[in-house]
């Protein structure tokens, strides 16, 4: 059994396509299906079906991934934990962030990083907090960033707080509170919203405020995307809660202090049980770069 072939099962598995796989292993399709018929005669196992249009694992195939992930995973850790020995981080870096982080410049850090470390694989990719703090104490991620409500902690993971703050309201230009200024969450209570999706970590801030002050609200739009909601609210369709710098970003909005808003706070989290290189340099950047932005106002 080689490592190689253990690429070529995932990519397979991951693909659900034997020339796609090929193209992701940078190998003929002939080779890869050569190399997998190999190794399935040597296990004794069928690792997929397959047929001309359809490719799916097996039973053992989906128990041989389990390890076959671990074993190319260790193998990669392996190799950075050597080049770290003599002053090089090589390996992956694989990022999670929020839509609405605002304590750091992702783009100038990450620039920062491929300048200092070329050698790393660095990917990025925008979730919600509370899977991406599973996903980086389960291994998927490196290292992520998170908006929690004030008073709700990262669990099973390291992490350092980044900033705090107190949510905007955002209305249109010609809602009657536009010209107000600060407004209340009574004030923007019978307007519709739009707000992240229910049970979400983004969401559940601005439920809990509402709760709090015995009020209800009519949540009209769930999404993910604050451009998305930040032009629903420019044509008048919603109001929204959002953090002062994506709230005065868009200058066909108004952005009005809340008197009684809820405070999120920024994270950033990696894993506690021996993080990579990579993840080690990553956060020693991070901390050069890192503003000043806790506030409470």
């Amino acid at each position: 059994m080689e490592l190689r072939q253990l690429r070529y099962v995932a990519a397979v598995a991951e693909t659900r396509n034997f020339t796609r796989a090929a193209g992701q292993c940078f190998v003929a399709q002939s080779a890869l299906s050569h190399q997998i018929a190999n190794l399935e005669r040597e296990l004794g196992v069928k690792l997929f079906a397959r047929t001309s249009r359809r490719v799916e694992l097996t039973p053992a195939g989906e128990a041989f991934l389990v390890g076959a992930r671990q074993c190319l995973e260790a193998a990669e850790r392996a190799v950075a934990d050597a080049a770290a020995a003599v002053g090089e981080v090589r390996g992956r870096l694989a990022i999670g962030t929020i839509p609405t982080v605002t304590a750091v410049d992702i783009t100038e850090v990450l620039q920062r990083f491929r300048e200092l470390h070329p050698q790393v694989r660095v990917s990025l990719h925008v979730g919600a907090s509370d899977v991406m703090a599973a996903e980086v104490a389960a291994g998927d991620l490196d290292v992520a960033f998170l908006g929690l409500p004030a008073g709700n902690e990262p669990q099973g993971v390291a992490a350092r707080e980044l900033a705090r703050e107190r949510l905007m309201a955002v209305v249109p230009p010609t809602h009657e509170l536009a010209d107000r200024k600060k407004v209340s969450l009574r004030q923007l209570a019978d307007s519709p919203f739009a707000d992240f999706p229910a049970r979400s970590p983004g969401r559940m801030q601005s439920d809990q405020a509402f709760e709090e002050a015995e009020l209800d609200r009519d949540v009209a739009y769930e999404l993910m995307s604050t451009e998305l909601m930040l032009r629903l609210v420019s044509r008048g369709l919603a109001v929204a809660l959002l953090p002062a710098a994506l709230a005065r970003s868009h200058p066909e909005v108004r952005s009005l202090p809340l008197t009684d808003g809820p405070s999120r706070v920024e994270h950033v989290v990696w894993s506690k049980f021996n993080p990579t290189p990579s993840t080690r340099a990553f956060l020693a950047i991070l901390d050069t770069t890192q503003p000043d932005t806790t506030q409470d106002t």
